[in-house]
């Protein structure tokens, strides 16, 4: 990663900028919250809904769900990554314990 400073051109201010977005930072209502949830799932890309979770999660604190799913914050992290895979049963305690709804519809995912 470059250093920020040394920018000297607008695709690297640009790729500089991109490095330290978060959008946990944005996600500060459930409106958002839920907005940034059906978002992933419209893509139908299971590791891009997996990693949105793991957005959400950092963004309401993911001690806190440690606390309410009874999982480590460890396996939080690496179920909620674009290489995560949760069973059923996590994946429905993480979003209960996260207070967001995953409307899959009769999209097809791929899988």
């Amino acid at each position: 990663m470059m250093n920020c400073s040394q920018a000297s051109t607008a695709i690297d201010v640009i790729e500089c900028a991109l490095d330290d977005f978060d959008p946990a930072e944005y996600l500060d209502s459930p409106d958002a919250i839920q907005a940034y949830i059906d978002e992933a799932v419209g893509t139908g890309n299971p590791a891009f809904i997996s990693d949105a979770l793991g957005v959400v999660a950092r963004a309401k604190g993911m001690s806190d769900l440690a606390k309410k799913t009874g999982l480590s914050r460890e396996t939080l992290y690496r179920t909620l990554s674009s290489k995560g895979n949760p069973n059923l049963k996590t994946l429905l305690a993480i979003v209960g314990a996260l207070g967001v709804s995953l409307n899959l519809g009769q999209k097809n995912l791929a899988l």
